[in-house]
């Protein structure tokens, strides 16, 4: 028997998300491929090379990699695809500060006028951008309809912090995603700098002289941006409250890492430790976002409902 039923909202987004495949899966989240160039190869994010087949290539190719947003071609071919399976759609893809894919989205549902189509600017990438994502799919999932899982969206998205360090800034620097007085601010003294994604660009928050007291900063930055009563709080009975006497909110977290899978473990222990997260996830960055950033990043990415 063959299933009509329509789903209300479909949501779809980039492979920059970082969104691990279970919940890509479990909600339905349609991912569309970013694209990776070296040399004389292209592939497609997720698709054609995986994580670690390209952090294996990056260590000995004599090309540095670079990328490409997605097509417009690509999101009218999509967009056409789940039209005819859901009422609406809601794309949420990485900033437009970082990547032109928005406006590829944009040109793509202004071709298709009779489409319902909500474009959202995440300002974000990797998990930052995941997790509004994965709001809008719960959202959708939950029967929301087109401008409620957007508005989920874009509430969202004032609302996740990322802070990460990497082990270089040449990354950044030569993708065009920082600027050449933030690359010195990195390399000075061998400094290693805490970053964040603000407003869709990335801004350097500290500077710190090695990498195990660059991770405790940006711990110590996390427990700042949260309340100090949810950080202390007395978990007796299954009931987080402070000395205020206040409930504390839901803590949602995750630790990005590029080939790095042992330290995140370790991040995420203490993170889990010192904050209890209600959600925990670890992703490993995918290709497009490891081509801007490097081997040896380590992020926390979170937010607090």
């Amino acid at each position: 028997m063959v299933n009509t039923t329509r789903r209300r909202v479909a949501v779809v987004t980039d492979s920059t998300s970082d969104l691990p495949r279970d919940l890509v899966e479990k909600y339905g989240i349609h991912m569309v491929p970013q694209i990776l160039i070296m040399g004389d190869n292209t592939w497609r994010d997720g698709v054609d090379i995986d994580p670690p087949t390209f952090y294996r290539l990056l260590k000995t190719s004599p090309h540095f990699p670079s990328t490409s947003q997605v097509s417009i071609a690509t999101f009218q071919e999509l967009f056409e695809t789940l039209s005819q399976e859901a009422d609406g759609i809601v794309a949420v893809l990485i900033s437009n500060e970082l990547s032109g894919t928005l406006n590829s989205a944009l040109a793509a549902a202004a071709s298709l006028p009779d489409v319902p189509i909500e474009i959202v600017d995440s300002r974000s990438a990797s998990m930052q951008l995941g997790f509004i994502a994965l709001a809008a799919a719960r959202a959708a999932a939950a029967g929301a309809d087109l401008k409620a899982v957007a508005n989920v969206a874009r509430s969202l998205a004032d609302k996740v912090r990322v802070y990460f360090v990497v082990d270089t800034l040449e990354y950044l620097h030569r993708g065009g995603r920082i600027g050449a007085a933030a690359r010195l601010f990195g390399s000075a003294l061998n400094l290693k700098p805490v970053l964040e994604v603000r407003d869709g660009i990335v801004t350097p928050v500290a500077k710190i002289r090695t990498r195990r007291k660059a991770l405790d900063k940006v711990l110590d930055i996390v427990e700042e941006q949260i309340a100090p009563w949810t950080v202390r709080s007395n978990l007796e009975g299954g009931r987080s409250e402070g000395s205020q006497g206040r409930q504390a909110p839901r803590v949602h977290m995750a630790v990005l890492h590029i080939a790095s899978p042992e330290e995140a473990a370790q991040v995420v222990e203490q993170l889990v430790a010192r904050f209890h997260p209600v959600e925990m996830i670890a992703s490993e960055c995918g290709p497009v976002v490891g081509a801007h950033v490097g081997p040896g990043t380590i992020g926390v990415v979170f937010y607090t409902e």
